[in-house]
């Protein structure tokens, strides 16, 4: 059947559309640019902020054209003067309540208030009355809460309820009082949030944003007693250079070796060797139960945002979770024993410094369980955000370095590990290596593309030397609770779940650069991102876990092998029931 389609005349020009439309969707393929605030495509369509009104020809009133369908034969307006003057009211009158010290925010020229106050030519705040001065909530270790430059947009509470189906934010009181936060005046800290940090990054000001841990990374660097190594995480290379201007999707990988290096660390490595490790120890952990009748589904663990969800929301199932901690994590325990061992360097005196996409991981950094040696694996955690800020205000000019490598003998990854920052890639790695070893057989097609792929959930059936693993891939909290709702009914039934906390993996994740809502609207960023890491897996000399020449040295001259008692007490942890509020 034919899709319907209609025609209307948006400033003098005829357009043709679907007749599902709105006027904001009408006006965008004909490029007609309209303001927008609270709108962000699929997730918060409410027309609360006005700032997308329209004149249209015989309306008694100017409509928000972000909710307002498309009709046959309308005439609208979007710059008439009745338009122009709304918006600058309303404009002003968000500004007159909301915390102007942009200088000093970290979203300052990253922010859509400032961008729209600029574009619409607002020179004064004429509305000088009442200001709301309200407490800041910086008691969660990952995200920080300033409702003094809320904006009331709801764009958080959307992204939250909606597309993380969690819910720990919503609009409380009424009018002029009326406030985004948790339940009760609760801090975030209390009520089950996850740390995963989407609000932040649905946030088109400064109201929301990850705790800035920079001061603490700048300190230890220039304290003479300590070594101080930082890791990588494999989705910050395919998205650091959009904070210097580059292209979404562009790999910066040397750049950000070599930024590193002078920024002044001791030792760059890559975590993408400890997802390597990662896979030896998951992969043989899968085996065992897979032989010996362990509990199943085995679900990944790599994800600190969607563990923490599990311990929440779903603590019946903490016996499928790996035990294997993260990456990171791995490799702080790995830096703080092994290394320190090899180098001659008191585990004390070295300090770790995690570059995550991920705000989830600044809490997870400080869970009590996960100090292997006495210690914490890892010290601090900063996003790619937080790293953006330490090299500019380091003077280095990021576009200008040359391609540099990192360090040995932790700094060989394979192909394998790249692919852990996008969803489906922990699931296609572990493949690699569990495959071949119920084969016996090298495989010939190393890509398992019935596991990639950017929709909510996605199952395959993979027989591996007569072995059939049925496998399932969730991103997003809320495509995780569908999946093991029908396990729960016992609809389905999998041998091997990976599921990743953010909407399409890391490369997502909360620490990402932010983009606004019209580029969010215009690009694909998941899909630009997700192509960076699977062409640098593709380009890797080695891209299976188990054929990495350091990944088999750690064992023979430290571990033993997959899953022995030192393996154990370094590279695996324990889960625990979480109240949904305290």
């Amino acid at each position: 059947m034919d899709e319907k389609m209609v025609t209307l005349t948006i400033d003098g020009q005829k357009v043709t559309v679907p007749a599902y439309y709105t006027i904001l969707e009408a006006a965008r393929s004909a490029n007609i640019r309209i303001p927008t605030l609270c709108f962000l495509k699929d997730i918060n369509e409410i027309g609360a902020c006005r700032m997308c009104i329209v004149e249209i020809k015989g309306a008694k009133a100017l409509q928000a054209s972000c909710v307002y369908p498309v009709a046959d034969g309308i005439e609208v307006s979007t710059n008439s003067p009745a338009v122009r003057d709304a918006r600058k009211v309303t404009l002003e009158l968000i500004l007159s309540n909301h915390d102007r010290s942009c200088l000093t925010c970290v979203r300052n020229r990253n922010c859509e208030l400032q961008q729209l106050a600029d574009e619409l030519n607002i020179k004064e705040i004429p509305f000088e009355g009442e200001r709301l001065t309200l407490p800041i909530d910086d008691l969660s270790p990952a995200i920080v809460r300033d409702p003094n430059k809320c904006i009331l947009c709801r764009r958080c509470i959307s992204t939250c309820r909606n597309v993380q189906e969690i819910g720990v934010i919503g609009a409380t009181e009424r009018g002029f009082n009326t406030m985004v936060e948790p339940p009760f005046k609760m801090s975030i800290n209390q009520v089950p949030c996850i740390n995963c940090g989407q609000c932040i990054e649905a946030c088109p000001v400064g109201a929301l944003r990850e705790k800035d841990d920079t001061e603490r990374v700048w300190t230890a660097l220039a304290d003479p007693e300590l070594h101080v190594v930082v890791q990588t995480a494999p989705a910050v290379r395919a998205a650091l250079g959009e904070e210097f201007g580059m292209p979404i999707g562009t790999r910066v990988t040397g750049k950000m070796a070599a930024a590193l290096r002078r920024l002044g660390f001791d030792k760059v490595f890559d975590t993408d060797f400890a997802a390597d490790l990662t896979i030896m120890e998951e992969g043989t952990e899968l085996l065992d139960r897979l032989k010996n009748g362990g509990k199943l589904p085995l679900i990944t663990s790599c994800s600190p945002g969607w563990v923490k969800y599990c311990e929440h929301y779903y603590p019946e199932f903490l016996d499928n979770l790996s035990s294997c901690k993260s990456p990171h994590e791995m490799m702080g325990a790995v830096l703080k024993s092994y290394y320190a061992q090899k180098m001659n360097i008191d585990p004390s005196k070295i300090f770790v410094v995690s570059v995550m996409p991920c705000t989830a991981k600044k809490f997870e950094a400080q869970r009590p369980e996960l100090a292997a040696n006495g210690h914490p694996d890892v010290d601090v955690v900063i996003t790619t955000r937080e790293l953006a800020r330490m090299i500019k205000e380091a003077g280095i000019n990021f576009l200008a370095l040359p391609d540099e490598s990192f360090d040995d003998p932790l700094g060989i990854s394979t192909g394998a590990g790249v692919i852990f920052g996008v969803t489906g890639g922990v699931m296609e790695a572990a493949l690699r290596t569990v495959a071949e070893i119920l084969t016996g057989e090298e495989l010939e097609n190393i890509e398992f593309g019935v596991v990639r792929g950017l929709e909510g959930i996605r199952t395959a059936s993979i027989d591996a030397g007569g072995v059939t693993i049925k496998a399932a891939v969730a991103n997003g909290t809320a495509n995780a609770a569908a999946l093991l709702d029908r396990i729960k009914s016992g609809q389905e039934h999998y041998d091997f779940i990976e599921i990743m906390g953010c909407p399409g993996g890391c490369i997502n994740g909360g620490g990402q650069p932010i983009l606004t809502a019209q580029q969010r609207w215009d690009i694909d960023i998941k899909a630009e991102r997700a192509k960076a890491l699977y062409q640098e897996d593709r380009d890797m000399p080695i891209r299976k876990s188990h054929e990495n020449p350091q990944i088999k040295a750690i064992y023979n001259e430290f571990l033993g092998k997959p899953n022995s008692h030192t393996a154990h007490e370094l590279l695996h942890t324990h889960y625990t029931e979480r109240l949904k509020y305290c």
